[in-house]
């Protein structure tokens, strides 16, 4: 019987997943691949359906930053909303303002929003 069981996404991506006791028997092999640079990640669950990932921590790192970004993307959505469904024309707050409450450099065209974390590559 093979460890391997296709699993179809809605988006027609197909996994393959791995059972969890070869999953936890491959973890050395994963690291060494991680360590090689690969970043393929490993799918693991029983009875063919993903309930686990295998990423590696770079992959983490860049996904953390990401997650980072959209949450900082949301709550300025949020302030905005706020803002424009209450706010009288005098309560107006000037776009310097704004952008030194989120941590925005407006002089900056060449580097992103500052969002507290480490820049990438």
């Amino acid at each position: 019987m093979s460890s391997e069981t296709p699993h179809d996404r809605p988006n027609g991506e197909r996994l393959l997943v791995i059972d969890t006791a070869t999953a936890a028997h491959n973890l050395p092999k994963m690291l060494g691949r991680f360590r090689a640079g690969q970043s393929e990640p490993l799918f693991f669950g029983d009875e063919g359906k993903p309930e686990g990932v295998v990423i590696s921590f770079a992959e983490w790192e860049r996904l953390d930053a990401l997650t980072e970004e959209a949450n900082q993307t949301e709550r300025a959505r949020d302030v905005t909303r706020q803002r424009l469904a209450s706010a009288q024309p005098d309560e107006y707050v000037p776009v310097d303002d704004l952008a030194k409450e989120f941590g925005w450099d407006l002089d900056d065209d060449d580097e992103a929003p500052d969002s507290g974390t480490a820049p990438r590559p």
